[in-house]
């Protein structure tokens, strides 16, 4: 069989089909889209200088004649980065303790009245000096729980030591508090509100959505809470003369079945609260989640067709001209669209179990991630890779199960993986292959994680393609740079 002739000027690439137009991509992160006619000549090799889509290709790498090996070097060069920078996030669970019984949990928290559930002030000290150890420019302290409020002496003392601490490890520092805000109180206002410090939300929805999922125990409406508190954080930082676009709490978004349906009142909820950006997220089968998921869990195909429900309310609301940008999109977007990695951990070739995230449970044991913790708490101590009173950071690093995860996570010597034209813009999670199937090498290619994340890609890159007249891209490209910032 003879090989057609364009073949033999092609440089390194994958291929697929996007509605019967083909597809391409290259480990710069490159991308194009070709009709039929620019895919005859393509692949016939009559596509020269003359042809409309010469210029492009060339520019992005995939005819061997006309690539810029350096620029393509240097666009790798950057999205590869983050791997060998060293652990830059580090989750405290400075408490097991939350006064919220949410369906889809993934914390295995305990009640409020329970005791020996709290980090101490010792152990926190430790972990943040293990932290420090890293040799990544940048540190972010996220405190998870159980709810981190329900420990705020923990959480203002790690802010205050890390920032005391820095001044000798000078380290682009930041925090990110993940809060149901239930437990928030005026007077903890003069030390979260600060350019580092980030906050993150839940917010479901409108107040019957929001509260079905998100059980405020004890009675009350925590969709009321979470509001209230919202609409305060933006008083304040107005008050202190910060952008609240900038510095802000973000919330997100995980679909339940009750939220199908339901994209267009979402949408409006967080445009009526102000909020800047919407982030949409599905179900993940750990915790609770896993043993309600016949009764809240739903098809890819049933929370894509949500997702871009959403997503084009956004465009649509952005069109309008209200200012309000959706996260998941973002980090995509960002792949897609730039030659910068957007640091989101699951997204990346290999994923970042400890070499770029580490988790601290409140006893001080340390964790790949915050699934590996997770998974402790369920009796599965795989994923502890040290403890903060007897191990360094490099000892964490270089543990056999971080090689393991590193291994089974490189998607380019993954089966069904390693010849996706999808593979420079997603990526797996050997622990949730772990727990589905007890196996770090499960099937990757074809699972609903595969079909969650090609649908995005898929979706997003139709919208750009019919974008007759820029709009989309604009916009598009403009959620790159909130990125860029480090925000979200």
């Amino acid at each position: 069989m003879s090989i057609p002739a364009g073949l033999t000027s092609l440089g390194p690439l994958s291929f697929g089909r996007l509605d019967g137009a083909l597809l391409l991509s290259n480990d710069a992160g490159r991308w194009a889209l070709l009709d039929a006619e620019s895919e005859a000549a393509l692949l016939g090799g009559t596509l020269g200088p003359d042809h409309p889509r010469y210029a492009q290709l060339a520019a992005a790498g995939f005819l061997r004649e006309a690539m810029d090996v350096p620029a393509l070097v240097e666009r790798v060069r950057s999205r590869m980065a983050p791997r060998f920078q060293g652990t830059s996030l580090h989750i405290l669970v400075v408490t097991l303790r939350c006064d919220h019984a949410c369906g889809y949990c993934h914390a295995s928290r305990v009640p409020m009245a329970a005791t020996g559930a709290d980090m101490s002030l010792d152990t926190a000290r430790q972990a943040v000096d293990l932290a420090f150890q890293t040799a990544s420019p940048l540190v972010n302290f996220e405190f998870q729980g159980g709810e981190p409020l329900a420990a705020p002496d923990t959480v203002r003392f790690v802010i205050e030591y890390a920032r005391e601490a820095n001044k000798y490890h000078k380290k682009d520092l930041r925090f990110s508090l993940v809060t149901n805000l239930s437990r928030m109180r005026e007077e903890y206002l003069p030390w979260l509100v600060a350019p580092d410090v980030a906050i993150c939300t839940s917010l479901d929805g409108p107040a019957d959505l929001h509260d079905e999922n998100r059980h405020l125990m004890g009675g009350g409406s925590s969709f009321a809470v979470a509001t209230g508190w919202l609409r305060r954080f933006r008083e304040v930082y107005g008050e202190a003369g910060l952008d609240p676009g900038l510095f802000h709490v973000e919330a997100l978004l995980t679909a339940t079945r009750a939220s199908l349906g339901r994209a267009r009142d979402v949408v409006d909820t967080y445009l009526e609260l102000g909020l800047p950006a919407l982030h949409l997220r599905p179900l993940n089968r750990y915790g609770f989640a896993a043993a309600a998921w016949d009764r809240i869990g739903y098809t890819p195909a049933e929370y894509l067709e949500f997702y871009f429900a959403a997503l084009d309310a956004v465009i649509t609301a952005n069109g309008a001209g209200r200012d309000l940008r959706e996260q998941t999109a973002a980090v995509y977007l960002t792949k897609l669209l730039t030659p910068r990695e957007p640091g989101h951990m699951d997204l990346r070739s290999p994923c970042g179990a400890a070499i770029g995230q580490l988790a601290y449970a409140p006893d001080g044991q340390i964790y790949t991630c915050d699934e590996g913790r997770m998974l402790a708490r369920s009796g599965d101590q795989t994923f502890r890779v040290g403890h903060v009173a007897a191990d360094r950071w490099s000892h964490a690093v270089n543990h056999r199960i971080v090689r393991a995860i590193t291994l089974a996570s490189t998607l380019e010597t993954l089966p069904g993986c390693n010849e996706c034209v999808y593979r420079p813009f997603c990526g797996v999670c050997p622990l949730q292959s772990w727990a589905a199937e007890g196996n770090l090498f499960a099937r990757k290619a074809g699972s609903d994680r595969c079909a969650l994340q090609k649908g995005q890609l898929e979706g997003l890159l139709r919208r750009l393609r019919d974008d007759a007249d820029g709009s989309t891209a604009r916009l598009f490209h403009r959620w790159t740079v909130h990125r860029e910032r480090g925000e979200g």
